[in-house]
């Protein structure tokens, strides 16, 4: 059966730089009705079911590319869980708690929170599940959940996935072929605002 399905990360969340969210329902800044234009050209008209992660900054842009769709809002499309992490600025959460994360934070599980790996198996469930749906679909979601799903796609280790994909707020992918032999392309992929950073400084955690 051909696939062809369309990864869109959500727009700006409204929070500052340097700190960590996962989980968090954050809203959009209020660039978001340009943000969407610049996504918008990039999908087709025939797109037949979309699916989204419930958070806001994702449903809403769900929402507001895709007025006529009842919108699928599904848990396992959210962000990784960074447990008692949310909220707090990564260079004060302690070295203790950090250090084995930032070593292996594929298989490490954020305390109260995921790993990268448990992540990766709900979303890939999810995935999965999509796949057998009609299509033109939509994903609207998260970039750890895309930077999965892309992994699997293209058979890139996960721990590789964050430099292999450089996907920003808004980014459109597709995805398109058969089971067992995918392909991806980028469509769009735009920032104004230059590289996120989703980690402590060097040198900076406290102890």
């Amino acid at each position: 059966m051909q696939t062809e399905i369309y990864l869109i990360r959500h727009t700006t969340p409204d929070i500052a730089k340097g700190i960590c969210y996962g989980q968090t329902d954050l809203d959009v800044v209020q660039s978001f009705p340009e943000e969407v234009e610049l996504t918008r050209p990039h999908l087709p008209a025939n797109i037949r079911t979309v699916y989204s992660s419930p958070l806001q900054r994702c449903s809403k842009l769900a929402s507001a590319l895709f007025p006529a769709h009842e919108i699928q809002f599904n848990d396992a499309l959210k962000e990784l869980d960074c447990g008692t992490w949310e909220m707090q600025a990564w260079d004060e959460i302690s070295k203790a708690e950090m250090d084995p994360w930032l070593k292996d934070f594929v298989n490490v599980t954020v305390p109260g929170g995921e790993s990268y790996t448990i992540m990766h198996e709900r979303v890939l469930r999810c995935f999965s599940e999509i796949m057998q749906q009609p299509s033109p679909a939509v994903i609207v979601a998260h970039g750890g959940v895309l930077r999965s799903i892309l992994a699997h796609v293209t058979s890139t280790p996960l721990k590789e996935s964050f430099d292999v994909f450089s996907l920003h707020y808004g980014c459109v992918v597709k995805i398109s072929g058969e089971p067992g032999n995918l392909s991806h392309e980028l469509l769009y992929n735009y920032s104004a605002a230059g590289k996120e950073w989703h980690r402590p400084t060097v040198n900076s955690s406290q102890a």
